[in-house]
């Protein structure tokens, strides 16, 4: 499958130490963040690939071109004004042509992305459905939306970043497979938020979304602690 890759924030919150890049390029053990997503993917064997950039997009650009370099093929989705994490799918929707993967550029999650997609394929064999969602369990979810599944592993709601102090969520992780049909339900040239407009939309127009949750490394980056974290996870594991 292709995938898509949510590269096209500001990263506002990154700004004291992230001041003249955009926040897939912080810098990580010497290489860019989103290296490590397109080394993820290119190990388990997703080659075609979509950067959905926006703020400061030639860096981006600049550094990986074509995708030659890691034997990968990248093309560009460029929003001139930022649309939102659905706006910026629905700019990509030219270059959909099945079912796709989603990562969010500023988060990192270590699973077994074959094991997901079989998840996927036999939900929607079973069930139909418009997409799943990777999960993660997190103690302290404050910082995340939160996201509740029924005994089927169906997606019943989604919560705001709300919950109290120390208690324990599933939270939505940032890794997706879509359906292309998803896309429908995204308005074009409009600031949409997939998390908190389009999934929430598309349950309450009666279609499925499915969680597959798994319990594998997780870190997101949008943070200066996070990013700090992640910085020492890396030396860590080249140690």
């Amino acid at each position: 499958m292709q995938a898509l890759i949510l590269a096209g924030g500001l990263g506002t919150r990154l700004r004291a130490v992230l001041s003249d890049k955009p926040k897939p390029m912080a810098t990580i053990g010497g290489k860019p963040f989103i290296e490590y997503q397109i080394a993820w993917l290119k190990k388990h064997e997703v080659t075609d690939l979509v950067l959905c950039v926006g703020y400061r997009h030639e860096q981006i650009r600049d550094y990986f071109a074509d995708g030659e370099r890691w034997g990968i093929k990248i093309r560009y989705s460029v929003e001139e004004e930022l649309q939102g994490t659905a706006g910026a799918l629905k700019l990509a929707q030219r270059y959909v042509t099945g079912p796709f993967w989603v990562l969010n550029g500023d988060s990192y999650f270590d699973i077994d992305p074959g094991k997901l997609a079989q998840f996927h394929q036999q939900m929607k064999a079973e069930r139909g459905g418009l997409g799943t969602l990777a999960l993660t369990d997190k103690q302290d979810a404050r910082d995340y939306g939160a996201v509740t599944l029924s005994a089927k592993n169906e997606i019943l709601r989604f919560e705001e970043k709300s919950a109290p102090v120390g208690a324990a969520k599933t939270i939505n992780a940032g890794i997706y497979i879509l359906e292309p049909e998803i896309l429908n339900a995204i308005p074009a040239a409009q600031k949409v938020s997939l998390e908190r407009e389009t999934f929430p939309f598309v349950l309450q127009q009666g279609h499925v979304l499915f969680g597959y949750r798994s319990s594998g490394y997780f870190i997101d980056i949008g943070t200066p602690q996070g990013y700090l974290e992640f910085q020492q996870h890396i030396a860590e594991r080249h140690a």
